[in-house]
């Protein structure tokens, strides 16, 4: 694990301690940032279940202005803290041990955020809720991206599957708004793209009086 480019090229990440942080893959990070390309010069961002850091830090190193980081492990924290430093990007670093529902609370109508990620535990279902908690304190403008992943299920058929557009049919996927309805019209989706198993999917804020609709 490691920051691909910018001022912060090459260097090699700490994991947290432990087995609960699972680190987003290069390739995947790669993907991400080639999408993110033009909208993270002088941005600020929000890493919410920031693990080791590695998305907000990737930002930074090529040109976000300020980055939030915010985990409830102790292990991700100090790994985030360890990792701000080896990157020389501390200084513009915000990092926060606490849960991302009282962070959320705390954080509406203080700050705005160019660029949210969003990598909760797969199996834990707080993506929903953490989306809901984002729309009600205010912290996204209209140009705002969320970028979220998650993981799909593999029914045992679609095991041997090779290529990602064949695997894409027999994916179960995992809806990121909770079958929530009304939370579906708070945003649009902008791209949703399969790695493997994991899924990206990039959302901004819905204008109001606008119907949801996603780009292919």
């Amino acid at each position: 694990m490691r920051i691909i480019t910018g001022s912060a090229r090459g260097t090699k990440l700490e994991s947290p301690a432990g087995e609960t942080t699972r680190p987003t893959s290069d390739r995947v990070k790669e993907a991400v940032f080639s999408m993110l390309q033009f909208d993270i010069e002088g941005s600020a961002v929000l890493d919410l279940f920031a693990g080791s850091g590695q998305m907000g830090l990737e930002a930074l190193s090529r040109g976000a202005e300020k980055a939030t980081f915010v985990d409830i492990s102790r292990e991700a924290v100090d790994a985030i803290t360890a990792n701000a430093r080896k990157t020389h990007l501390i200084a513009k670093c915000r990092i926060i041990s606490t849960g991302f529902s009282p962070f959320l609370r705390g954080e509406a109508g203080r700050e705005k955020y160019d660029l949210i990620f969003l990598d909760p535990p797969y199996d834990s279902k707080l993506l929903p809720k953490a989306l809901r908690s984002i729309a009600d304190a205010g912290l996204c403008s209209s140009w705002t991206t969320l970028v979220c992943e998650t993981d799909c299920d593999i029914p045992p058929k679609a095991t041997r599957l090779r290529k990602d557009e064949d695997a894409a049919a027999e994916y179960i996927f995992r809806d990121i708004f909770g079958e929530d309805e009304e939370l579906r019209k708070k945003y649009r989706t902008v791209k949703s793209t399969l790695y493997g198993r994991t899924r990206i999917t990039l959302l901004q804020p819905q204008p109001e009086g606008e119907d949801a609709e996603a780009d292919e």
